[in-house]
């Protein structure tokens, strides 16, 4: 009776522990993303008086997108409701270094997500930092993916660095790529359309509104077209002088100085993708420094399961300045060796007038002013 006994709760055991672990779920993943860049120029910040040290050729990492490792978890806790986390890091596979420094000077662990939330029939709810709704707008809206070589990215960077951005923090002038903080919603699909909705407190005494950050994003994605609207607003954005550290921070006022407005759409059909975009970025406090155009079209085509071509021409305008433009146009094929493995190779010309410095490929400067090729070859992995 008792080895019955001890059978049947080594059985209730082992359900309920198989039962636990269907539950809940963590997962290590990751990507390696390297290349060999030609640039024809470059230089060595973003500033719009840094000279052209000439051309380089460099093993850079995230020809793509960027190298990362995560973890990230979830815990069914019944009626279709879930508790989620996700943290992930950014690094350089050339020199295995972390990347993305957070604030000046200082590199976040967990620079790309840290988050915590919840799942359910209502939508996702995610507090923590990490990338914000706009950027994910962008990239549906772009033929090239916001990649890190010549795409929407690129560009709205390049509205950053004529904005002032030092290339030193991850807190942009115009816009965010990343917001710290950040608690963001994320609705149901409603016929295709859905809704994002992101607010920052900004942590700062006395001061309600300073560092805070909200934005709001609309959706549609239905029958090969992707349509997107973003409102971005933020405030004492880029709090910090060029040259932190030696200078002491700006306080936080509470001013509102950064607001991004973009519209885009991309159709694809029969292999075939269009699409086309509209931005504006400003500091709403003083228009005056900083008030600038961006506007993109892109055409691609998808040969088979492992074969594509993407390219894009982006164009930005100083509205304050109209000496200040800038046109860039990137070609780039892919192919997947396999379902982990992406090859790819991609060219770009950059051709910047004025004080603009649109880059190419994301962290490498080009030298303001002048036109700049730049092309890479390069492998990607996950795991």
């Amino acid at each position: 009776m008792k080895s019955k006994l001890k059978l049947s709760s080594a059985a209730a055991l082992l359900m309920f522990v198989s039962a636990a672990q269907a539950q809940s779920t963590v997962t290590l993943y990751g990507v390696l993303d390297t290349g060999f860049l030609y640039q024809s120029t470059s230089a060595a910040t973003f500033q719009p008086t840094a000279r052209n040290l000439g051309h380089v050729y460099q093993l850079k990492d995230g020809g793509i997108y960027s190298s990362f490792w995560g973890m990230k978890g979830s815990e069914d806790i019944g009626g279709g409701y879930k508790i989620n986390f996700k943290l992930q890091s950014s690094f350089n596979t050339t020199t295995g270094k972390s990347g993305l420094s957070d604030t000046p000077g200082a590199v976040a662990i967990f620079n790309q997500f840290a988050t915590i939330g919840a799942s359910g029939p209502f939508g996702t709810f995610d507090a923590g930092r990490q990338i914000i709704p706009m950027i994910y707008a962008m990239s549906e809206t772009d033929v090239r993916g916001a990649q890190y070589f010549g795409s929407i990215l690129t560009a709205w960077l390049g509205v950053n660095q004529a904005a002032g951005w030092p290339g030193t923090s991850t807190n942009a002038p115009i816009g965010a790529l990343y917001d710290s903080n950040a608690l963001v919603y994320n609705s149901p699909k409603f016929y295709g359309a859905s809704l994002a909705l992101e607010y920052a407190p900004g942590g700062v005494a006395g001061h309600f509104q300073g560092g805070t950050r909200e934005s709001a994003v609309l959706k549609y994605s239905n029958y090969g077209l992707n349509l997107a609207a973003v409102y971005y607003n933020g405030h004492d954005t880029n709090p910090y002088p060029l040259n932190y550290p030696a200078a002491p921070a700006v306080p936080a006022t509470g001013q509102a100085n950064n607001r991004f407005y973009y519209f885009g759409a991309m159709y694809t059909i029969a292999g075939f993708s269009l699409s086309g975009s509209y931005g504006v970025g400003k500091n709403p406090a003083h228009t005056d420094t900083a008030d600038f155009e961006m506007i993109s079209a892109g055409l691609g085509y998808q040969f088979n399961t492992r074969f594509k071509i993407t390219s894009g021409f982006y164009y930005l305008k100083d509205r304050n300045r109209s000496d200040n433009h800038s046109s860039e146009i990137a070609v780039g094929a892919e192919y997947n060796l396999s379902q982990r493995t992406r090859a790819y190779a991609q060219v770009g010309y950059v051709d910047n007038k004025g004080t603009m410095n649109q880059t190419i490929i994301y962290g490498v400067p080009v030298a303001p002013g002048v036109s700049t090729t730049a092309a890479m070859i390069g492998i990607r992995h996950t795991f």
